[in-house]
């Protein structure tokens, strides 16, 4: 019963703490309630076409190709010849949700959102599309459906063609926007006889947005330096330039038609985005039509990058941008209020307009930004208790007021630069403001949770040293024990009254009042404390400051490895040496130099990139012919083996599970060749890619129970799924992986042997269907701390030896072309996350061998396990961050030295 307790208090613990990480860091920076805002004067404008085509480079866009050619030639006569360009810089994470939220909604992604895959935001928010008089959009299913989701009214309309048709094993990704295309010609042919519909699109505060799709799915499938990807472009230019002359040529070239073509992300050069590369953050903006400035020739333009040498277009002026200063640009041109939500600021060098209607805008654009600000101080006004709230200094009301009525003045006395320049102060003060509310609590907060996990971090080792290790054996005082009680419970009445009279949100009162009942059983605990403390005193002093420097050292190696996974090549170096230190070697040789071997071979993988690589399916291939030749060589052994009997059933599994392997390396080849040629998946290949994986759940658990016959089994069965989820070097991976835990767990019996603890027979007949019997366990050693240390790293190898779980969030589909090609984002990541775990499968299970051999409890293992991972969870709580990339886990230094971005700060010069 104490056990079963134990695991519930342990899961509350930490489901409290997970959770606590999304309530302080992650929670939603929307707020609502504020007045919508619009410019008091008449718009350039009467429509607004917005191009976004999706995953589009800026470097792409606008470089020239080896003969000097445009990519997009009538994109390119817009730069020169009508309009205004720049570079748009989006945020991470690069996905396509969170860009055009940014780009309609003006407001980077709401955080929270990552728990829906970006598929949609668990907050309404305002967008261009909900204050315009009528949006029309054809796209992609993905995107366009969560505008008009949220749109009030029924004024929003979508055109989408079907999910299947985001096939990136298709022949030509073309006809994504092909597609669009033609619908819109086919829309406005229509509109031509149906009166209704024509009275519509001449109204005013009309949207059109075209969602183009295949540049993306080619950069996807052929990279963003092929031919497929460049000639998307190419299709695109004259596609706009097809749809911009029906449009003019519908509305009589009334002159009111606004052309905004810019991109939600970029790409990587190996075909990704998610990450904040600058291939990826960059993209391409060009403005044009009713209200735009024309293009502005200079003689000279300073930014720190070399672009506008390499684009050819250092005469025209380059105007870059934030992604989410696009939303009020559009807002402004076609004089519809800007977005409730919007934080950006509005690009002034854009429009093509007088002064004054720039100095009004931007007026506008701040009393927006202010009403979320004034929102966002009110509601953590009324949660705070008056002598403990601590205002925002640099805009107090007062301030506020005197900042609105000098810039109103100021546009009344026509200087209107002033009042500009003091209205970007404001959004400034204000952006700044948003952010001091929006973190008010966070300090207080990660105290309560921080000394809620620190208690029951004390109370895991407490229990180690009462239950595990004989070291006390304290009994409680029960007059202590109560007084103890009575106490805790009065603080915890004292916490709950102050949380109450905050009017505290519900969450405030688990983290605050947590910490209570699990310090008290810390505490009740100090006989135990008394004895562990007597007998670290007796303890000679440089052993003790020895174990302490050893620890925390292997911690923070752990930790660092998250970083920079070149850490964990310095560990397993440090590994193969272990033998050495510990006089193994003399006794156990051959063991001793494979450890250390494949110790060495192991080491390689945390050098190798994580992303950026090639797909190399002939590795692939040799690492399926690698596992043939060691199930060829146990099934060898197996049929060898003297005075033992080999059940048919267990040969059977044995070829079967070979079957497998076989068939996945052909797939993979047969696949991924089919795909080069541009013939998509075939269907048998899918059927055997489905069937192997299901196949691999539940196969293993047939095999026989000997130690290694199991253990085996289960590397065979998993092998033929990461073998289909594999482009190259890391299907190697599990299989020295696999070697190294084989080896790691005879190294372990001889440990035992060398200390002349081991009562155990031969591994060979070992068998994990024996009943256990707990008289045979023994109490914990010191070296048993070094057992758990060495599962946990090789478990956080295993996660990070060829990727991390943050890369699936910037992965290369051709990991799951095997499986599918048509884009299913929740299907994909589930395979690629199945890909992640494998690994550490394979290490979970060599643990439970070793567990076994050694001798101890499963409980007294992981109780150490667990400590060691609690003490890792507290540092990264103080090093999560709510900016920046998923993939920024472990792969700090993915830019490689010959990329032409590499050195470059990428903040644009004011």
């Amino acid at each position: 019963m104490n056990m079963l307790i134990f695991i519930v208090a342990g899961l509350l613990v930490h489901c409290v703490f997970l959770a606590s990480i999304f309530d302080i860091y992650f929670t939603s920076p929307l707020v609502h309630g504020m007045t919508p805002q619009r410019t008091p004067l008449p718009p350039p404008a009467k429509r607004l076409v917005l191009f976004v085509a999706d995953g589009l480079r800026a470097d792409t866009l606008y470089e020239l190709d080896d003969n000097g050619t445009p990519q997009a030639p009538y994109l390119r006569n817009i730069i020169e010849y009508k309009g205004s360009w720049g570079v748009s810089h989006t945020h991470v994470p690069t996905e396509s949700r969170p860009g055009h939220v940014a780009l309609i909604a003006g407001f980077y992604e709401d955080v929270s959102a990552v728990a829906k895959g970006w598929k949609e935001n668990p907050v309404e928010f305002d967008s261009v599309f909900n204050e315009s008089k009528y949006t029309w959009s054809w796209g992609s299913p993905d995107i366009l459906p969560m505008f008009a989701k949220g749109a009030s009214g029924d004024h929003v309309y979508t055109y989408c063609y079907t999910a299947e048709k985001e096939d990136f094993g298709a022949q030509d990704a073309t006809k994504l926007d092909t597609w669009v295309f033609d619908h819109v010609k086919n829309f406005f042919q229509a509109a031509r006889s149906n009166q209704t519909l024509f009275s519509k699109v001449n109204e005013e505060k009309v949207v059109l947005f075209l969602h183009l799709l295949g540049i993306d799915t080619n950069g996807h499938a052929h990279r963003p330096n092929s031919r497929e990807y460049k000639d998307n472009i190419r299709k695109v230019d004259e596609g706009i330039n097809d749809i911009v002359s029906m449009l003019e040529d519908f509305y009589g070239n009334d002159g009111k038609t606004a052309f905004i073509l810019t991109s939600d992300h970029g790409m990587t050069d190996w075909g990704s985005h998610g990450t904040g590369h600058p291939s990826e953050t960059l993209t391409p903006l060009i403005a044009w039509g009713a209200g735009v400035n024309y293009p502005q020739k200079v003689t000279s333009q300073f930014f720190e990058d070399d672009f506008l040498k390499e684009w050819k277009l250092e005469k025209w002026k380059r105007l870059d941008v934030n992604q989410a200063d696009i939303a009020p640009l559009m807002a402004s041109l076609i004089g519809v209020p800007f977005p409730l939500n919007s934080v950006g600021i509005l690009p002034l060098d854009y429009l093509n307009n007088s002064a004054h209607f720039k100095a009004e805008s931007i007026f506008t654009n701040a009393v927006q930004i202010l009403e979320q600000f004034k929102i966002k101080m009110t509601q953590k006004k009324e949660t705070t208790l008056s002598f403990l709230f601590t205002p925002f200094q640099l805009l107090s009301d007062t301030e506020q007021i005197n900042i609105l009525r000098k810039a109103r003045s100021y546009i009344h006395q026509e200087k209107y630069h002033e009042a500009v320049s003091l209205c970007k102060t404001l959004i400034s003060l204000a952006l700044e403001g948003l952010s001091y509310y929006h973190t008010y609590d966070r300090l207080f907060l990660g105290i309560s949770v921080v000394m809620g996990f620190v208690g029951w971090t004390s109370y895991v080792i407490l229990l180690i040293v009462k239950t595990h290790t004989g070291l006390s054996r304290s009994t409680h005082d029960k007059a202590s024990t109560v007084l103890l009680l009575y106490g805790f419970a009065a603080i915890g009445i004292l916490i709950a009254f102050f949380l109450l009279i905050q009017t505290c949100p519900w969450t405030y009162y688990i983290y605050c009042l947590l910490p209570v009942p699990v310090w008290y059983a810390v505490v009740k605990e100090f006989r135990v404390i008394q004895d562990l403390a007597s007998l670290v005193l007796v303890f000679p002093l440089g052993q003790s400051i020895g174990f302490l420097v050893a620890g925390a050292l292997g911690i923070e190696i752990l930790v660092f490895s998250f970083f920079y996974r070149s850490t964990l090549t310095f560990g397993l170096i440090a590994f193969a040496g272990w033998p050495l230190i510990t006089r193994l070697w003399t006794q156990a040789k051959v063991t001793t130099l494979s450890w250390t071997l494949l110790c060495l071979l192991l080491a390689m993988f945390p050098l190798m990139p994580v992303v950026g690589r090639e797909p190399n399916i002939s590795l692939v291939t040799v690492a399926g012919l690698v596992i043939l030749l060691i199930s060829s060589f146990s099934l060898a052994c197996l049929c060898k083996s003297k005075n033992k009997y080999v059940p048919k059933k267990d040969l059977t599994i044995l070829l079967f599970q070979m079957l497998s392997i076989a068939l996945s390396t052909y797939v993979v080849n047969s696949t991924h060749s089919s795909l080069h040629h541009k013939q998509g998946l075939p269907v048998i290949n899918q059927i055997i890619s489905w069937t192997t994986l299901a196949s691999s759940l539940f196969v293993p658990l047939l095999s026989p129970t000997f130690f290694f016959q199991r253990l085996l089994s289960i590397l065979l069965s998993l092998m033929s799924p990461y073998l289909l989820l594999s482009t190259g070097y890391e299907a190697l991976f599990p299989l020295v992986l696999s070697g190294l835990m084989f080896s790691w767990i005879y190294m372990e019996k001889e440990v035992l042997q060398h200390y002349g603890d081991s009562l155990k027979p031969k591994l060979a007949v070992l068998n994990f269907s024996y009943t256990t019997d707990i008289t045979q366990f023994r109490q914990l050693h010191l070296d048993d701390i070094r057992r758990s240390f060495f599962f946990v790293f090789f478990i956080v190898t295993a996660f990070f030896g060829t990727g991390n779980i943050a890369s699936v969030n910037s992965f290369d589909p051709a990991s799951i072309y095997c499986f599918l090609t048509v884009f299913n984002p929740f299907v994909m990541g589930g395979l690629l996350v199945w890909k992640i775990v494998i690994p550490f499968v394979l290490v979970s299970c060599a643990f439970e061998a070793v567990q076994v051999t050694t001798q101890l409890s499963s409980k007294s293992l992981f109780l150490i396990v667990l400590v060691i991972s609690d003490i890792m969870a507290l540092h990264f709580f103080f090093l999560v961050k709510d900016y920046g990339s998923w993939l920024d886990i472990g792969t700090r230094n993915h830019a490689g030295k010959d990329d032409k971005y590499h050195g470059i700060s990428w903040r644009r010069k004011h």
